[in-house]
């Protein structure tokens, strides 16, 4: 945040005529205690990093679905009677994370905080970055798999045959989908953790609200993604993602992505770098406590004015 929005906000809390009535309290519209402009400052230092995860959500909202798609064209046979339904294959994402959390508590915090004195290892923002640089690895092994079951495809003559089976098996299709289940251990972990530590007292109630808020946000604009990826491409006659996707190209969507994710991990690492975490509270109490801070505050300004 620079100094000129600094002092702008502190402005709200300097007393002038007419901003108390004559009872001495202050007008709510026109007067603020020094404690809700800090707690502004806050919200408005997390909104970079919140921002982060809209972007992050953009880039992998729909890579499930077309997953999906893909696995719909490949071998999913266990044994000769007895195939995998498509959309089964987002366990390995779930338990990927599950063992992902397991490993991190277990193992990395007590390695991490033998080097950095940290009791949590390490920092809500390194967690945010290691989780987007491994998300970003996602879309990769998913653009090296399509093309490799796009090439499988035109091998055998199957292009004009969305409907036929690839004979490669799905579960080429794994590892995007654990590479996925470890970055969302990281990331959106860490992204809740920095919104309710870094929120102030009074609002850590939302800190939730905040995470869900970007995922919505970033699902809307995953779709708006696609519509616009799909409208572009369909004017050249070589639309990207085109219901047979043996004749789409899938694969530049992923690596499309992929470059998304990547100047998002950019902006992140700028962010983060300029980051100034929320000192410590050295109040304690809730609403009692902030009631009878509106006097001092307000006592402690006029004598500063004074």
């Amino acid at each position: 945040m620079g100094m000129s929005c600094r002092r702008f906000l502190d402005r709200a809390a300097i007393v002038t005529e007419g901003d108390v009535v004559d009872s001495g309290r202050p007008r709510p519209w026109r007067l603020s205690t020094v404690h809700r402009v800090e707690e502004l400052k806050s919200i408005i230092r997390m909104i970079p990093i919140w921002a982060v995860g809209i972007l992050d959500i953009t880039a992998s909202s729909h890579n499930h679905s077309f997953a999906i798609q893909q696995a719909r064209t490949m071998d999913r046979h266990l044994a000769p009677r007895f195939q995998i339904p498509a959309a089964t294959l987002s366990i390995f994402s779930t338990l990927a994370m599950l063992l992902s959390l397991a490993f991190y508590d277990s193992v990395l915090v007590p390695v991490a905080r033998r080097f950095t004195r940290r009791p949590s290892g390490i920092t809500y923002l390194q967690r945010i970055g290691i989780g987007m640089a491994v998300g970003l690895s996602a879309n990769v092994a998913a653009a090296l798999v399509e093309a490799r079951r796009k090439g499988v495809a035109i091998d055998h003559g199957l292009v004009d045959q969305p409907k036929a089976v690839v004979p490669i098996s799905v579960f080429w299709l794994v590892p995007q989908y654990a590479i996925h289940g470890l970055a969302e251990a990281f990331t959106s972990v860490g992204h809740m953790e920095f919104l309710y530590d870094q929120a102030p007292e009074s609002m850590r109630s939302t800190a939730a609200a905040l995470f869900w808020l970007a995922m919505s946000i970033g699902n809307y604009m995953g779709t708006f993604l696609v519509t616009v990826v799909h409208h572009c491409t369909s004017k050249g006659g070589g639309d990207w993602l085109q219901d047979n996707i043996n004749r789409g190209k899938l694969d530049y969507y992923y690596w499309l992505m992929t470059a998304l994710q990547v100047l998002n991990l950019l902006y992140y690492i700028t962010c983060a770098m300029l980051y100034t975490y929320k000192p410590l509270e050295t109040m304690a109490g809730g609403e009692d406590e902030e009631s009878r801070g509106d006097g001092a505050d307000l006592t402690a300004i006029k004598h500063g004015e004074a």
